[in-house]
């Protein structure tokens, strides 16, 4: 078997006496692109930041490439691979697209506060080299002619393309999505689609947290469905459309609004 790129095994988030993520245990081979899907309530955002460092577990383990990350800091996290689009509007306001792109790849700079401050030579050799980088990426994802724009000034559908590039010039191993398809209109959704299977195609693990289940089960090479914070199905996307528990945990919903 190969080393699993993102392994989680028995975690579980508990608060009070109420576990919002209940045993969950999922492996992310490399190079895949897995679905996490599940009705309102579900855990997936739990999940999500229990992956990500924001909280910690009540038991259980997380893995990257074999290596034990849950109880490392989510910059500790990054340092190693990961990187991270959240849900809705994660912007550095007052600064211009490039550089809200150049903070996702200052965590691989080699230089600290001090040289920053000074601007060394080393320095200004690395801000040369990331704001190449940025470009590169903003060229790769269609942003070039709004490079110099602030970043609030750009429609949502841009922004989140912005935090995608922000995301991926970190050359991540593993990029963690949460719900990033969330207020975009169809053909922003299609874009989004696009460029997220052209990362994939790179290379890249992705595991994709949404609510949109057409747009996870046409993405995705496997999907897992959580429902009140436990896996009630995993499979390939053709599976996990007919499966009687995943139907009855979304028309249960459905049923009690």
């Amino acid at each position: 078997m190969t080393r699993a790129m993102l392994h989680v095994q028995g975690l579980s988030r508990r608060f009070g006496v109420v576990y919002a993520v209940e045993d969950v245990s999922l492996r992310i081979e490399p190079g895949e692109l897995r679905g996490v899907i599940g009705p309102n309530g579900a855990g997936k955002s739990t999940l999500f930041h229990l992956i990500a460092g924001h909280l910690k577990p009540s038991a259980g383990r997380v893995s990257l490439a074999d290596e034990a990350i849950d109880r490392l800091r989510p910059d500790q996290r990054a340092r190693r691979g990961i990187s991270i689009v959240y849900q809705g509007d994660r912007i550095f306001r007052r600064m211009s697209v490039r550089e809200n792109v150049m903070v996702g790849s200052h965590c691989n700079a080699g230089h600290g506060f001090l040289e920053a401050a000074l601007r060394l030579p080393r320095c200004r050799h690395e801000e040369r080299v990331l704001r190449a980088e940025a470009d590169a990426m903003l060229e790769r994802v269609g942003l070039s002619a709004v490079a110099d724009q602030a970043a609030e000034s750009l429609p949502l559908g841009q922004q989140r393309t912005m935090q995608l590039a922000r995301a991926l010039v970190a050359k991540p191993r593993l990029l963690l999505l949460d719900e990033p398809a969330a207020g975009l209109r169809a053909p922003e959704r299609v874009r989004l689609a696009s460029l997220i299977r052209e990362a994939q195609a790179s290379g890249l693990t992705v595991l994709l947290i949404e609510h949109d289940v057409a747009l996870v089960t046409s993405l995705s090479d496997k999907i897992t469905v959580l429902d009140l914070g436990r896996v009630i199905a995993e499979g390939e996307p053709s599976a996990i459309r007919s499966d009687p528990k995943v139907l009855s945990a979304y028309l249960g919903q459905a049923e009690s609004a």
